[in-house]
């Protein structure tokens, strides 16, 4: 009876190395994951206890010094590979991701809350696209428990931030250079600096801005910004009204200075005409009073006094034959 309970016994356990060594000891990658591979819990390391990206030109030295992390084997597509009891297979999915802004596991919320340089309270949404980084999967498994919560706390951090001091470039330059006149658009937008109008207007800025920032996100956390989307910037109801008649005014102030500009311009245009053709009718009467001082003055250098006298007897015959009367004056001499 007791060969039989430990024939048993063996067999069980064989049974159980069986299923736990053979049949589960087996796995593979798919080509849109990478994975790691851990013994008792520590990951395979290329080279141990090198840095990970220590010379990132994304981080600071500070952060340098802060975020080491070793450099782990990470196990390519492909299969099957065998792995044994003790040893843990982490699979991560390499494919672009979407995440709302809003997301957030705490809590449920519809809308981002950010502060102007107005003082406004204003509600961001959009989405942002990641991806896990396959160079620095050691900061992504084991550098922080929720990798896609940091970068979603980052990265509002760093849009709230940046909406708190948001400036239009276009507005600041013009107001640099004062000396430099400016349209009747720039006139309006210096008229009023209206940061929530600033931010809808320089949403491509924003994007870019927020991109940048995030750059350091694969050495802080293993997760690469694939692009940041922030398509709405709704401040609340009584505030939009407010800009709305604020707009409407800068508009109608728009197109106030646009029509007194254009008619200053035609008025100028007209004035300018007007001169031009009064100096061309001038002209038009002094030139043949030129011509004809030229003609005396050429007569009288090569005919002398006597061939001016002959001339103008000539040029009074057409004269005297359209005239009526004559009147001479005969100018006596006093002794």
């Amino acid at each position: 009876m007791l060969v039989w309970s430990v024939i048993g016994f063996l067999c069980g356990v064989a049974a159980y190395c069986f299923i736990r060594v053979i049949l589960t000891g087996f796995y593979v990658v798919r080509p849109d994951q990478r994975a790691v591979l851990t013994t008792f819990g520590r990951a395979e390391r290329l080279r141990a206890e090198t840095p990970n990206k220590s010379d990132d030109p994304t981080l600071s030295s500070d952060e340098r010094q802060r975020y080491i992390y070793p450099t782990v084997r990470v196990i390519q597509p492909g299969g099957p590979y065998f792995k044994w009891p003790w040893q843990r297979v982490y699979k991560v999915s390499i494919a672009t991701q979407a995440a709302d802004l809003v997301w957030d596991p705490t809590k449920h919320q519809d809308t981002i809350e950010a502060v102007t340089k107005d003082n406004l309270t204003t509600g961001v949404n959009g989405q942002i696209r990641y991806r896990v980084s396959d160079q620095h999967l050691y900061a992504y498994l084991f550098g922080v428990a929720s990798p896609l919560e940091h970068i979603m706390g980052y990265f509002v951090s760093v849009l709230r931030e940046r909406i708190a001091t948001f400036v239009d470039p276009r507005s600041e330059s013009l107001r640099e250079d004062g000396k430099k006149s400016a349209d009747a658009d720039s006139v309006a937008e210096l008229s009023e600096g209206v940061s929530i109008n600033d931010l809808r207007k320089n949403l491509p800025l924003l994007n870019a801005y927020m991109e940048e920032q995030c750059a350091s996100t694969p050495g802080r956390y293993g997760v690469e910004l694939d692009a940041a989307l922030i398509t709405t910037i709704d401040p609340p109801q009584r505030v939009d009204r407010a800009l709305s008649a604020i707009n409407s005014t800068r508009n109608q102030v728009a197109a106030d200075i646009s029509t007194a500009q254009a008619d200053a311009e035609q008025q100028i245009t007209m004035s300018e005409r007007a001169v031009e053709i009064a100096a061309n009718n001038a002209e038009a009467e002094v030139a043949p009073l030129r011509k004809l001082a030229a003609t005396l003055t050429q007569i009288r250098q090569e005919g002398g006094p006597s061939a001016l006298q002959a001339y103008l007897r000539n040029m009074r015959v057409p004269l005297l034959e359209r005239t009526s009367q004559i009147v001479q004056t005969v100018r006596t001499s006093q002794n």
